[in-house]
C-alpha cells in the first residue's frame, strides 16, 4: 500500500467540484505560480505521512453527505507527483461507489498518470493563462503540458471542468476569455468552465513563510468583473 504525503483535509468541501466532497490537500508542487494561495504546499516529502487506506476510511465515514453528485477530490500541491498514491486512494473509493475528483495544473503526463486518470471520475484543470508566454513567466512550465494533458483527458473521455483564476491587468480581458472559449469548444470532455476571482488572503502565508509574494501588488478581481467575463463565456 502506498503512502502519500498530506497538506489537510477538509471534511465537507463544496468548492472543489460537483456537490459535497471530502478533500484531500496533498504536499508538494512542482509549479511556482505567482498567484498561488498555498505556498505552504510546495515543499515536497513533508506534510501528515498517510497509506491511501487510511485515507479511504475516513471518506466512508462521510458517504452518507455526498448524495448523486458528491464524493472525493484530490487537490494539492499538486497531486500528479503522488500519482500511485491517488491511484490507491481511488481505487477504494470506486470500490466503494465513491466520486472521484482530481484537482490539477496538468503539468505531467506519464504511464503512472494514465494509470491514476483510469480511476479518475472528473478533472478539475488548472488552465492558468491562455498564452505561452504568460505560461512560461508566470507558471514556470509551457502551455503545451496541460493542452496535452487536455487532448488525453479527451481522449479517453473524461469529464472536465475547466478554471482559472482571473487576475486584474494580467488575464481578466475579454481576449483572454475568447480564447478560453475556444479552447471549451475544441474538446467535447469539457463541460464546465469556472471563472475565480483573484484574492490576496493567502499574503499572510508568505509573510509567515519569508517569501516574497510575487503578485502583491495586483489588485483583487471584484465580483462585478467576474460577473461580466462570464456573460461572454
Amino acid at each position: 500500500m502506498s503512502t502519500g504525503f498530506v497538506h489537510s483535509i477538509q471534511t465537507m468541501g463544496t468548492l472543489d467540484g460537483p456537490g459535497v466532497r471530502f478533500v484531500v490537500f496533498v504536499q508538494g508542487c512542482n509549479l511556482r505560480c505567482h498567484c498561488c494561495h498555498n505556498p505552504d504546499t510546495w515543499e515536497l516529502n513533508v506534510g501528515q505521512k498517510y497509506d491511501a487506506k487510511e485515507i479511504a476510511e475516513k471518506v466512508l465515514r462521510y458517504r452518507e453527505y455526498f448524495g448523486k453528485d458528491g464524493g472525493i477530490t484530490v487537490s494539492g500541491g499538486e497531486p500528479l507527483l503522488q500519482a500511485e498514491f491517488v491511484y490507491e486512494l481511488f481505487s477504494l473509493c470506486h470500490e466503494n461507489g465513491i466520486n472521484t475528483c482530481l484537482d490539477t495544473s496538468g503539468c505531467i503526463l506519464n504511464d503512472g498518470i494514465k494509470k491514476l486518470l483510469s480511476v479518475t471520475d472528473r478533472v478539475l484543470l488548472d488552465i492558468k493563462y491562455t498564452n505561452d508566454a504568460d505560461y512560461k513567466r508566470y507558471v514556470g512550465c509551457s502551455l503545451d503540458a496541460p493542452m496535452k494533458f487536455l487532448k488525453y483527458l479527451d481522449s479517453v473521455e473524461i469529464s472536465v471542468t475547466l478554471r482559472q483564476v482571473i487576475i486584474p491587468t494580467i488575464n481578466d480581458t475579454k481576449e483572454n476569455i475568447i480564447a478560453l472559449k475556444q479552447v471549451f469548444g475544441s474538446f467535447e470532455c469539457v463541460d464546465k468552465i469556472e471563472l475565480l476571482p483573484f484574492k490576496k488572503i493567502c499574503q499572510v502565508k508568505y509573510d509567515q513563510l519569508g517569501i516574497e509574494f510575487p503578485f502583491s501588488h495586483i489588485p483583487q478581481a471584484t465580483n462585478e468583473k467576474i460577473k461580466e467575463l462570464e456573460n461572454l463565456l
